[in-house]
């Protein structure tokens, strides 16, 4: 069936009481075109679908019945256009914003702040991405942007640096190095870390770290997430290599925790902001790049937020 839906619009006009001259005059269009085209829609239905009353329209039976599915299908395409422009509109479009796990508590909430601030009306939907799925959601659409300390050659988008993440030494209150502000990544080398599993890139990051210092870890623990880490530390279970945000990227004390400022290798992971070259980006979502662009661009620092955010 080639029926499209100005006419169905037109259908349901007269339907609901409208004559042929006034759907015309309304649209714009002549009386027999209007009429020309209710009578190609009976005949793609294979049914009488109208009758003439006088100067008016009426419903046959078989109108009746397909009228009641005309309703439904318009009703439901315009809440879909309706949608779609919500969507594209960039005061109330969504953006949806990957993200590496290490970077949810601090960072996202932090730019999406931001944002917030002066685009109020904007949504988002939060995907978290694991390190071997980077390239993926950006080549699939899954997410518009994705924060993340991956450089994947192989992906075809393009990369914004957005800073250095800082990496410090976690102990706990209680540990014999806690009172040292800073120390040589090897002297802690007797110590029992607790990490990232190698698969991240995270984990394989502050492994190699220890092998720059010049030794191996004693690995006590392999977890899939940084709370952990920091409630085993806290605990005195061990020492960990962990990104640090706020104060504790200076240095200092953070709940149970102590955060050592580590010297003789290199401490900094790059972090930044990628989007797909082949996927032009909904207005929402390109206002939201501009914005982080522009925080980059001013050198205002990204400080940490609530992460209980409305998204």
């Amino acid at each position: 069936m080639d029926v499209n839906t100005r006419t169905l619009r037109w259908f349901q006009q007269v339907c609901d009481g409208a004559t042929i001259t006034e759907v015309a005059e309304i649209e714009h269009v002549s009386q027999p075109g209007v009429s020309r085209a209710l009578a190609r829609l009976e005949s793609e239905v294979g049914a009488p679908l109208l009758r003439r009353t006088g100067r008016t329209m009426r419903m046959t039976a078989a109108g009746s019945a397909f009228k009641q599915h005309v309703d439904e299908m318009l009703h439901r395409l315009d809440d879909g256009i309706a949608a779609a422009l919500q969507v594209v509109a960039p005061e109330t479009g969504l953006v949806r914003l990957g993200f590496q796990p290490a970077l949810a508590s601090w960072l996202v909430p932090a730019l999406i702040r931001s944002f917030r601030t002066v685009h109020p009306g904007v949504k988002f939907t939060l995907v978290e991405v694991h390190d071997d799925a980077t390239s993926d959601v950006l080549d699939s659409g899954e997410a518009d942007l994705l924060l993340s300390t991956s450089q994947d050659g192989r992906s075809r988008s393009q990369r914004l640096r957005l800073l250095d993440q800082v990496f410090r030494l976690a102990v706990s209150r209680d540990s014999t190095l806690a009172e040292r502000g800073r120390l040589l990544l090897s002297d802690a080398a007797d110590q029992t870390f607790l990490m990232l599993r190698e698969g991240t890139s995270l984990g394989r990051f502050t492994r190699a770290m220890c092998r720059e210092a010049g030794f191996e870890p004693d690995i006590g623990f392999e977890g899939d997430d940084l709370p952990t880490l920091r409630g085993f530390v806290a605990a005195g279970l061990g020492v960990a290599i962990l990104p640090a945000a706020g104060d504790e990227d200076r240095g200092g004390e953070s709940g149970a925790l102590r955060y050592l400022e580590i010297e003789g290798v290199r401490t900094t992971q790059d972090i930044g902001m990628l989007w797909s070259s082949e996927h032009r980006l909904l207005p929402s979502a390109e206002l939201f790049r501009k914005h982080v662009a522009n925080v980059v661009a001013s050198g205002s620092e990204i400080r940490p937020a609530s992460s209980h955010l409305q998204v």
